[in-house]
């Protein structure tokens, strides 16, 4: 018997906490074998969700842009960093035409504006001086398109918001450690952390922003309504 929309759509959340828990324990525990295994893993399986429960094609197109990131940051190479940074700046692109398409029409605080903007001039500042001298300009672009779909997600709400945000600290500390900056311990985990939580974010916030479809009654059933 085929499984259900909302059984499928369950299995593959599971599936998607599953492996994102996986990974979270591979990094604590310093293997990357398993990260290796886990982290390719995590976005196609949130992009079958939100395919199953038809969501946008522009949000599992963005996801799959993050999981085409995700897969190519595994290799130690500049080429494959920075084509990994092509990837994740075209699921921006598609997360910036979700918020204009599906956002609330009215305008943020000026505070929030001036936050976002301070935020990016104060980050590539700091950072141009210690980033490869290669690697500056396509960080200050990615940074300038990263900022803008951050800001972009608080026309969603809350979650979209969050989100956003949690992307920008995310790729941040992927900054601050291309300039060598002191670390954290274990700074794959924060970052990893952060970055799952901001996918998951923006996928609840893009859903819950669709517009409700109304149900298309057959021949049977509207036959059948009293």
């Amino acid at each position: 018997m085929p499984v259900p929309v909302a059984g499928r759509a369950k299995l593959l959340l599971v599936a998607f906490g599953i492996a994102a828990l996986g990974d979270l324990a591979a990094l604590l525990a310093g293997s990357d074998a398993a990260h290796t295994v886990f982290k390719p893993l995590l976005m196609p399986l949130l992009a079958g969700y939100a395919a199953v429960v038809k969501g946008p094609r522009l949000l599992t197109a963005a996801l799959l842009f993050g999981w085409g990131g995700d897969t190519l940051l595994l290799l130690d190479a500049d080429a494959a960093f920075l084509a990994g940074m092509g990837s994740f700046a075209a699921g921006h692109v598609c997360y910036l035409t979700l918020f204009k398409r599906h956002g609330t029409a009215r305008a943020r605080g000026g505070w929030l504006v001036a936050a976002y903007a301070t935020a990016l001039i104060v980050t590539v500042v700091l950072l141009w001086p210690d980033l490869p001298a290669d690697m500056r300009g396509p960080v200050a672009g990615y940074s300038l398109l990263l900022t803008a779909m951050a800001f972009g997600a608080t026309r969603l709400g809350l979650a979209a918001g969050a989100g956003g945000a949690l992307f920008l600290l995310s790729d941040t500390l992927i900054a601050t450690g291309i300039a060598e900056w002191p670390q954290a311990p274990r700074p794959d985990f924060w970052i990893m952390l952060t970055y799952i939580a901001a996918q998951f974010l923006l996928t609840v916030g893009v859903l819950a922003a669709q517009p409700r479809r109304p149900v298309r009654l057959t021949s049977e059933s509207a036959a059948a309504t009293p």
